[in-house]
């Protein structure tokens, strides 16, 4: 019965959010039903103590980036840069490869250290006016910003800086760079399958007469700003680049500036006590913040007479984004977060651990409980903080390297993550201005391609022992 009440509020939030409905409202509300079925007495506290503490620290944590990218990506679109970089990009590769360009560009950028939700704010500009010159239908745009920055670059590609695979350097005393023989192997399966997909996705809806969009669709459009025109392409990716090479040296920088503390600590004079926070866990946050604020003053550096035009009205709509996206990740975060409390949610966790192959049996756990989750960090955490133990010593019966098992959790988690509950996908449905129905089903295609992929990784392993 247990496991029965958190599907049900599982299967009823992915039916919502396929359906168009508001997460925001939704996943509270299916939440405390879950927790209403379980114990009704505890409702109250639930949703005061545990979902709205979780949405709070998300918010805390996340909402200044989702702000400073919302800004950054309106910025480049109404300063014309992205128009300038379109351009510059098809007479280079040709209007037919907007796919693969795009895909590059995302990858690049979540590569460089910059978090999946700014990549989105940055690129879509750019995606939304390749695809419209290319007459390609605006719904594969999801999918296309999916596969650079949802996929091999998230979990795959060794040394990425994403989260999700730093999580498990902490539990297997590994590095980023771990298993990078397994890691260029995923990576390389996972874009071509995912080109091979969407180019074939993009001939079949050619071949059925759809264009660019139909107007039901034509939602969130950037602007076409003709003072493109004038703008040189090394002006128009400059901000891109101070925004990734940014990132990189704030990274550096900060634990010198910090001088290694873990904690700092501010005493000002209308405070009753000293303020504290802890370096580890927003040293990263502000680096990618002060990137953005480095990325957001380059663009105004060379176009401030463009952008002081439109500013205010762009400022506001890039304020509407961030707060849409936000809150739709946020409430997501709180429902995994309520979910991950329930007795049904242990009993499926006690269960996965009867699987017999350790790699076999990790990356099913990890998949299952970010798919449960909604969210590959958070499944990725919850798997390691009560499996890693069990995990490592298993592998190391079996001969198994760490660096096997780091790569393996790590592309596990960002499988069946994308599930229609998952935050990014609904912040990526949300600026590109589409929904579920319109964009889900090619997202969910390259999610069965990424959870595939990790089983042929573990194939390869076994098969030739590279690491």
């Amino acid at each position: 019965m247990a496991v029965a009440i958190a599907a049900l509020a599982l299967i009823l939030l992915m039916l919502a959010a396929y359906r168009g409905m508001s997460v925001i409202l939704m996943a509270p509300l299916l939440a405390m039903l879950a927790v209403f079925l379980t114990d009704p007495a505890a409702v109250p506290a639930a949703f005061s103590g545990l979902f709205m503490d979780k949405v709070a620290t998300f918010l805390k944590l996340y909402f200044p980036v989702f702000l400073l990218g919302a800004l950054f990506g309106k910025l480049v679109e109404i300063s014309g840069f992205s128009r300038a970089i379109v351009t510059a990009v098809i007479g280079f590769v040709g209007a037919g490869r907007a796919i693969p360009a795009i895909m590059i560009v995302t990858a690049l950028l979540t590569y460089g250290g910059v978090s999946v939700f700014v990549a989105v704010f940055a690129v879509y500009p750019f995606a939304a006016e390749m695809f419209r010159r290319a007459d390609i239908p605006k719904r594969l745009v999801p999918a296309t910003i999916g596969l650079g920055a949802l996929t091999f670059t998230m979990d795959a590609l060794p040394g990425t800086p994403q989260i999700q695979n730093v999580i498990p350097a902490s539990f297997f005393g590994t590095t980023a760079w771990a298993a990078p023989v397994l890691g260029v192997v995923g990576s390389l399966v996972i874009a071509a399958a995912g080109l091979l997909y969407l180019n074939w996705r993009r001939r079949a809806m050619a071949a059925a007469g759809e264009g660019y969009g139909a107007p039901e669709t034509l939602v969130n459009e950037p602007d076409r700003q003709e003072e493109a025109r004038t703008v040189h392409p090394a002006i128009a990716l400059l901000p891109l680049l101070v925004v990734g090479l940014g990132n990189l040296a704030l990274t550096l920088l900060i634990p010198r500036i910090t001088g290694g503390a873990d904690v700092v600590s501010i005493q000002l004079a209308g405070l009753p006590e000293p303020v504290t926070v802890k370096v580890a866990q927003q040293s990263a946050l502000w680096a990618v913040e002060g990137a953005l604020l480095m990325g957001i003053a380059t663009i105004l550096l060379f176009a401030f007479p463009i952008v002081a035009r439109r500013f205010a009205d762009g400022s506001k709509a890039a304020v509407g984004g961030a707060l849409l996206a936000g809150m739709n990740t946020a409430v997501e975060y709180g429902f995994g977060g309520v979910i991950a409390a329930l007795p049904g949610f242990l009993v499926v966790k006690d269960a996965l651990k009867a699987v017999p192959n350790p790699l076999v049996n990790e990356a099913i756990t990890v998949t299952t409980l970010a798919g449960i989750t909604g969210s590959a960090s958070g499944g990725l955490s919850i798997a390691l903080a009560a499996m890693a133990d069990q995990f490592a010593a298993a592998g190391d019966a079996a001969g198994i390297p760490r660096e096997v098992l780091h790569r393996v959790a790590s592309m596990a988690s960002g499988g069946m993550d994308s599930l229609p509950h998952n935050g990014a996908v609904i912040t990526l449905l949300a600026v590109t201005g589409l929904t579920h129905r319109q964009a889900y089903k090619d997202i969910f295609a390259l999610t069965l391609i990424k959870t595939m992929t990790v089983f042929v990784v573990i194939a390869v392993y076994y098969l030739t022992g590279l690491v």
